[in-house]
């Protein structure tokens, strides 16, 4: 099957001949190379650009090892841009693959020349436009845009939505959304069949390509049990709010282990950048700030989070959530975790002041919408629970609760509106600006 991957096709064209050069960014196997060679590279040669004029190099190809030297590269690609009145569209895969090698033209043996070099020069020709994507230690990081020295566009690439999923899927929404929760959006994984299969796929791709990534990366060796640990135990509170105090503590009580807060931070660190982990700060609605600590953070894939825990913790409630967050993400919000304080008082008649939750405040530019994710409101109890606090705050931007349950989408007498879980997925308009 072919997943069309629309959204990032668009975001492609709209920066083709731009001036820029186009950094294809995300997660390992999320389908940036499929994305370039064979999406994209149709889109070309369907608006009538030439065969000779996409000149395209896989650096993971033994047949281009040659090239990955970066004269050799340079050198390549010149001499494929024969015609100086042709426009040429420049394709670099797995561009971490060039070696730092000496600069050969100076005396100082600590100059080198490196892949940046080599986009930076080309980039000044007037007839080419560059792509490059990249999925090693090195190019994972949220640098990559610096390394280029502000000259580059990125173009993040998120594993398949629900929607892409759905498209595709032979079945009834039900069962894709309950498939989707459970196996994620990495690609290669809806070209499988059995459970067997994709858990033991979905477990090769953590061990041996993201965590062997941070690893080589960051060149831990002491402390890769503590690295492996934390990422478990990220996984099993997805949706918790937590920070590294409060993991050191867990640590130090559950494992015996001493781990510095700090440490902690820094490995939360290296997983962000390598597009593993999202972090989702708290705000608080009515003061209009944030609040620093605790925050909460999401795995960018179920199907990840799920298979490092071993499938044995596939709670509904916490994986809506962090489906709901990363869709959130992919479409291009700003999105943070919701405060809301309530004076009230306590079983003793004593004032006190309540910290209500909304699972998320999503920005878009000056407008905004509230967002509660809950299994079901089919309680009026549940229901006053959920909304408790969306009805205390004190906007008129639009709120949403999603839910599991299969409803119609309705609204009710607070102007709060009502939605099932795939008809939101399925649907990007219902959040209307």
């Amino acid at each position: 099957m072919q997943y069309a991957r629309k959204q990032y096709i668009n975001q492609l064209i709209r920066k083709k001949d731009n001036g820029r050069i186009k950094v294809i960014t995300g997660l390992r196997r999320s389908g940036k190379s499929y994305l370039l060679f064979v999406l994209y590279r149709q889109y070309l040669l369907d608006s009538g650009i030439g065969e000779d004029q996409i000149v395209t190099f896989a650096l993971d190809e033994i047949d281009n090892a040659r090239y990955r030297n970066p004269f050799e590269l340079n050198k390549a690609v010149k001499e494929r841009m024969s015609d100086k009145n042709k426009r040429y569209y420049i394709f670099i895969d797995e561009i971490q693959f060039v070696t730092e090698v000496q600069n050969q033209y100076v005396d100082d043996p600590n100059e080198k020349i490196t892949f940046i070099d080599v986009v930076l020069g080309l980039m000044k020709l007037p007839n080419v436009d560059i792509y490059v994507t990249g999925s090693n230690s090195r190019m994972l990081s949220t640098d990559i845009l610096t390394q280029f020295r502000d000259r580059g566009d990125e173009i993040r690439v998120n594993p398949l939505s629900f929607a892409e999923v759905y498209e595709h899927y032979e079945g009834d929404k039900r069962g894709a959304w309950r498939d989707y929760y459970t196996y994620g959006g990495m690609p290669l994984v809806w070209t499988l069949e059995s459970h067997k299969e994709r858990s033991h796929y979905l477990r090769d791709l953590f061990s041996q390509t993201y965590i062997k990534d941070v690893l080589e990366r960051h060149q831990i060796k002491n402390n890769v049990e503590v690295l492996e640990i934390l990422l478990n135990v990220l996984a099993s509170g997805i949706g918790s709010l937590t920070n590294p105090s409060r993991l050191s503590n867990t640590f130090a009580s559950e494992r015996q282990m001493k781990v510095a807060p700090d440490t902690i931070d820094t490995y939360i660190g290296y997983f962000m950048n390598a597009f593993l982990l999202r972090k989702a700060e708290r705000y608080d609605i009515k003061g209009r700030k944030y609040i620093k600590t605790p925050v909460k953070y999401y795995y960018s894939d179920p199907g990840l989070r799920n298979a490092r825990l071993g499938f044995r913790q596939l709670e509904e409630t916490h994986l809506m959530e962090n489906v709901l967050f990363n869709d959130l993400i992919r479409r291009g919000y700003d999105v943070d975790v919701g405060i809301v304080e309530q004076n009230c008082r306590d079983e003793h008649g004593k004032n006190i002041r309540k910290q209500l939750e909304v699972d998320f405040v999503v920005n878009n530019g000056n407008e905004r919408c509230y967002i509660q994710s809950a299994l079901s409101i089919a309680e009026p109890d549940k229901k006053e629970q959920e909304i408790g606090s969306l009805i205390r705050i004190p906007d008129s931007f639009k709120k949403i609760v999603v839910v599991k349950d299969y409803i119609k989408p309705w609204q009710d007498e607070n102007g709060i509106q009502y939605v099932g879980i795939e008809d939101f997925l399925l649907d990007d308009s219902l959040i209307m600006w």
